[in-house]
């Protein structure tokens, strides 16, 4: 199990992109949450399999029809398992 921490960059708020991840995510049988910062990215923190989260993170480079993603920065980190589900933070 590993954790990934992503931040989305790009017109991602205000176009269900949390909602789309947190689909995606439970479909994947993923842990962690999907917020939008301040700064107007959006965060995804996710645990589970390698090649799940993977999954998550093609998904997030395209994100949901109306979002127009321009970069994500990826950090791989060791899982915390403090999450039982993933969900959409606020």
């Amino acid at each position: 199990m590993q954790r990934v921490h992503i931040i989305v960059n790009g017109h991602v708020q205000g176009v269900f992109f949390r909602h789309y991840t947190k689909k995606t995510a439970v479909s994947l049988g993923l842990k962690g949450y999907a917020k939008n910062k301040e700064d107007g990215t959006v965060e995804v923190v996710a645990e589970g399999p390698e090649d799940k989260l993977k999954e998550l993170i093609a998904f997030c480079k395209k994100g949901p029809e109306a979002a127009e993603v321009s970069n994500i920065d990826i950090k791989f980190e060791k899982a915390s398992n403090e999450f039982k589900d993933f969900s959409v933070r606020f």
